[in-house]
């Protein structure tokens, strides 16, 4: 989950903190749901978060040019026509051959060389890139396993200054719902699809089990920085909500119950950006119903 967990752990945590989950009369929790979602719309509207991204791409092997002219591998917005080259060694190092200079800092200081190394935020997210910036802009490089990527960020994006928000379903307190939480006696690995087309096998711990209805339904969750990570689609997937999937959170289990609140159901970054790679709903968690809560599909221009 490498892809997406910076880019929403965060979030993830922001909401869960400003949602009261044991509010006990309606009033009460429409103000705690009303609450998590103004939360939510201000951690995406942070900062260097993934609304301000603007340009994205995976390295290929050698020479990758990088300016916002049209014969560029990589075109990037505000950038001088031709900036340069970010060359892909075997060993998966990344360094950047500037054309450019005038203008450009690397870390913060001024550009004095015309070649030099980058460092990737590693594969566990955990080391601070090398920061190539430009104007407003600033490049940097993303590891994931074996692949390198460019990313592109630019504060004053209009995405991130003027973020339209999102629509929702009307918030009804049935689809609160307490869950059975059924830990696995043995291991289990959820296979997680990407919309690159990759896969890989993530371990899981138990499933949640709950009734709608009179008919009974199973998520099967991720652990994601201590909390309960679902991706999964229902019935209105591709057509009120993102198709892809939609993301929900919730604290871990207690006295064999988990908190299922599809009220705060949310569109994955890639519903909103599409230069931020997203998991697709497994098929385990693919539900034959219409979960009418939660946040609707993402349409900017229809703001």
């Amino acid at each position: 989950m490498a892809r997406i967990s910076k880019c929403c752990a965060v979030i993830a945590l922001t909401l869960l903190a400003s949602f009261d989950a044991s509010a006990t009369t309606p009033v009460d929790y429409i103000s705690s749901v009303n609450s998590a979602r103004i939360a939510r719309v201000d951690e995406l509207k942070r900062a260097d978060g993934y609304l301000a991204l603007t340009a994205s791409g995976w390295l290929l092997p050698g020479d990758n040019t990088v300016g916002s002219a049209a014969d560029n591998r990589f075109r990037v917005p505000a950038a001088p026509a031709h900036l340069g080259v970010l060359n892909l060694d075997a060993h998966g190092l990344v360094s950047l051959r500037l054309i450019e200079t005038h203008g450009i800092r690397v870390d913060g200081q001024p550009a004095t060389a015309s070649t030099s190394e980058l460092r990737t935020q590693g594969d566990a997210g955990k080391q601070q890139p090398t920061r190539v910036s430009f104007g407003s802009s600033y490049l940097y490089v993303v590891e994931n396993g074996t692949q390198r990527g460019l990313r592109v960020k630019d504060n004053d994006a209009p995405l991130r200054t003027h973020f339209p928000g999102f629509d929702y379903f009307p918030i009804d307190p049935s689809w609160r719902i307490e869950a059975d939480w059924v830990p696995f006696a043995q291991p289990h690995a959820l296979k997680m699809a990407y919309v690159t087309g990759t896969e890989s096998d993530t371990p899981i711990a138990g499933k949640a089990v709950f009734q709608r209805d009179g008919h009974t339904y199973e998520l099967l969750p991720i652990d994601e920085d201590g909390r309960l990570f679902f991706v999964f689609t229902d019935r209105t997937a591709g057509k009120l909500t993102y198709g892809g999937a939609r993301f929900l959170y919730a604290v871990t289990p207690k006295d064999g119950k988990v908190l299922l609140d599809f009220n705060l159901a949310q569109n994955p970054p890639c519903a909103i950006t599409p230069h931020v790679v997203c998991p697709l709903a497994p098929p385990e968690n693919r539900l034959k119903l219409s979960v009418t809560a939660g946040e609707k599909k993402f349409d900017e221009a229809g703001r």
